[in-house]
């Protein structure tokens, strides 16, 4: 089955209905028409409410009946004894896919279970796709379908695939503060259809997603996961986070989406096998896509690092042993000629470079170069404090900052090595930031998320080349 094909109802849909619309803010049945509706959503909104005229301000159908023809989405949120009786009325109208948010199905009981083997049924007899049951609904970049957020995340080119909506949902938050983008998100939830493996399929085959994120509590068929995952490798690189290394996560996670984790030592190697970046934090996931997405995969893992100040020099080297990056004394012959460039009170440049509070633009742009430039060096990282802060300048001044920022920008693409920057959060603003930022050179708070994000770049370029 083309995956592409079969979950386009679900990801592209051109019009959604939202079956057990309420005009109760506070209740899903209003967040499913209020979301889409609010936040750019480019297709129409119908919603079916019996005892409502309107909902949100569009008007409300009495019944599945009433809607229009040719939708491609049902969104359910009725109480899980209603669902099945509504899903049949919605595959009789001609409905192509279906989102369950109600929960009270496996993860309930025996009861529960036996209502979400209705569900699938009737789905899989009518050969459509439904997502969930007890989910948060999604996030489309490709027609600006939000149902999971109160606001719709940047558009960009990461996917992430989360079991959990609630925990999906704080990620993507504290990703959207810092300036992350995505092209998709789903929350799985039971996983009662559709599970992990058929988003990773899909987002796979989709040409906007760069780099893909799980968050898995239990895999349905792991053969089969395996499988497409490894295929998937070696096009565009995975990062997972998997529930269920401790006996707790276990017991939480059956409780939670009715999900068997599985023994984490399997996992583990089957991600090895499958060549997945498997991280320890969730968020982890989120700084290692970013740099993947934006920058050159390094040949191998040495590092320069220039600053203005020493102790980033050094607490940025120390990072970078701690995940597994070398940090090589520069030549003779490239610590002289960026000493040249120096101040003459700047210490000799061996690498970290300290350029010891230097406030000129260009000092940073030619030092930036020559470390680039260097064949045993694979990738660097910067912190430049002068760059971030925009006050009154005169015309000249200005001109050589955006002249510097314009050498900084191009180097990445020049010498096909990654760029990563540092950055104090909040405090980090002006015209130089902004455009590296929209060149792609990502920047990160702390020099433990840079360095994370060069270790993933590293590892990702070794999985290419079958060094593991």
């Amino acid at each position: 089955m083309d995956q592409e094909n079969f979950l386009d109802p679900i990801f592209k849909p051109r019009s959604i209905a939202v079956i057990g619309a309420s005009t109760q803010v506070e209740k899903w049945g209003h967040r499913m028409v209020a979301r889409p509706l609010n936040t750019g959503y480019r297709g129409a909104i119908y919603p079916v409410n019996p005892n409502s005229q309107e909902v949100a301000g569009l008007k409300a159908f009495a019944s599945i009946s009433d809607l229009p023809q040719d939708i491609d989405l049902a969104v359910i949120t009725l109480p899980a004894p209603m669902v099945a009786r509504a899903l049949k009325e919605c595959i009789g109208h001609g409905i192509r896919g279906a989102i369950v948010i109600s929960a009270g199905f496996a993860e309930a009981g025996t009861e529960g279970k036996k209502f979400q083997d209705e569900n699938v049924r009737i789905a899989a007899e009518a050969k459509i796709p439904l997502v969930g049951p007890n989910c948060m609904g999604i996030w489309s970049a490709a027609v600006g379908l939000n149902l999971a957020f109160e606001e719709a995340p940047f558009r960009g080119s990461i996917a992430f695939i989360s079991q959990s909506g609630t925990l999906g949902n704080y990620l993507m938050l504290l990703a959207k503060s810092k300036g992350y983008s995505f092209s998709g998100f789903v929350s799985s939830g039971n996983q009662a259809m559709l599970e992990v493996t058929d988003y990773l399929e899909y987002f796979g085959q989709d040409i906007d997603t760069r780099a893909l994120i799980l968050y898995i509590e239990g895999i349905v068929d792991a053969n089969r996961f395996a499988r497409v995952a490894k295929k998937l490798a070696n096009k565009k690189p995975i990062m997972v986070y998997k529930a269920g290394r401790f006996e707790v996560g276990v017991r939480a996670a059956l409780s939670h989406t009715a999900s068997l984790a599985g023994n984490d030592q399997i996992f583990d190697a089957l991600c090895k096998q499958a060549g997945l970046i498997r991280c320890y934090d969730p968020l982890h996931t989120f700084d290692m896509a970013m740099a993947l997405t934006s920058q050159p995969l390094p040949k191998g893992n040495r590092v320069a690092i220039i600053s203005g100040g020493g102790g980033y020099c050094v607490t940025m080297a120390e990072a970078s042993v701690a995940w597994g990056l070398d940090v090589p004394q520069l030549h003779p012959s490239a610590s002289d000629q960026i000493k040249k460039i120096l101040h003459p009170f700047a210490p000799q440049p061996w690498n970290p470079v300290d350029a010891a509070s230097d406030v000129r633009p260009m000092t940073y742009a030619r030092a930036l170069e020559i470390l680039m430039g260097l064949d045993y060096i694979d990738g660097v990282f910067m912190m430049i404090p002068f760059m971030f802060e925009f006050q009154l300048r005169s015309p000249a001044s200005i001109r050589d900052l955006m002249d510097a920022t314009e050498i900084i920008c191009s180097l990445p693409g020049k010498y096909n090595k990654p760029l990563l920057g540092n950055m104090i959060p909040r405090a980090s603003v002006g015209p130089a930031l902004d455009l590296m930022q929209k060149a792609g050179i990502p920047f990160y708070a702390s020099q433990d998320e840079s360095a994370r994000a060069m270790h993933a770049l590293d590892r990702y370029s070794r999985i290419l080349a079958n060094k593991g």
